[in-house]
């Protein structure tokens, strides 16, 4: 049975109020337990995704998860380290993750954990080929939106939106509202009492089954 453990969860936390060099290292086997955990986790959900999503055939949780490390080149924030495990898994890995929508998988204590997907900030053209295909297949993007389970476990679509009209389109398009978004992204947060749970594999891979239409819609381009 693949599952998060406590063990995780108290390393991410301590590292959030430890976040430098010299405790990271005299504390490696910590992480490197809690990444090697995780590995597992993601590999096993891979493996059950890709019964519905066969694309995903040979992908590896190498590839999908982020490193720990924060990149701070051009960032005000100079924190090493990221307290949260995070995984993208997209066809061919988190490289692909500015080319096509995928399952996101993120552990993080304080109640800060979630099961989520869909495309973030989606680059030109994928972020044009998404806006002409709702104005085509509108419908079929709010049947998904409004499907039972998506909304009992996610809610509604999340993005930033444009506060104009998109080039191209017309304000009085009657899915105007999906077009001005810039991601298109659902989520749901998961406490750290339910990421410990033994079911909480089955809770992410349901959620994941249920996101699929949304994704599948995404990546059609």
């Amino acid at each position: 049975m693949v599952q998060i453990s406590q063990s995780t969860l108290d390393f991410l936390s301590d590292l959030k109020y430890n976040n430098e060099k010299d405790w990271f290292s005299s504390n490696r086997k910590r992480y490197e337990a809690a990444r090697a955990e995780y590995d597992s986790f993601v590999q096993a959900v891979i493996g059950r995704i890709t019964e519905m999503d066969p694309i995903l055939k040979g992908l590896e949780a190498k590839s999908c998860i982020y490193r720990i490390n924060r990149d701070i080149r051009f960032s005000r924030d100079k924190t090493i380290y990221k307290t949260h495990l995070g995984a993208i898994i997209v066809r061919g890995g988190r490289k692909n993750a500015d080319r096509f929508a995928g399952y996101y998988i993120h552990i993080e204590p304080g109640n800060n954990s979630m099961i989520a997907g869909g495309a973030y900030m989606p680059p030109m053209p994928w972020l044009k080929a998404i806006r002409e295909n709702i104005e085509e297949k509108g419908e079929a993007l709010l049947k998904i939106l409004d499907n039972k389970e998506f909304r009992t476990i996610f809610g509604e679509i999340e993005g930033e939106k444009l506060k104009g009209v998109p080039k191209g389109f017309s304000k009085e398009n009657e899915y105007i509202e999906l077009l001005r978004m810039k991601s298109y992204l659902a989520s749901t947060i998961v406490s750290d009492k339910d990421v410990l749970k033994a079911d909480f594999f089955d809770y992410t891979i349901r959620a994941c089954k249920v996101i699929k239409p949304l994704i599948d819609f995404l990546n059609d381009y």
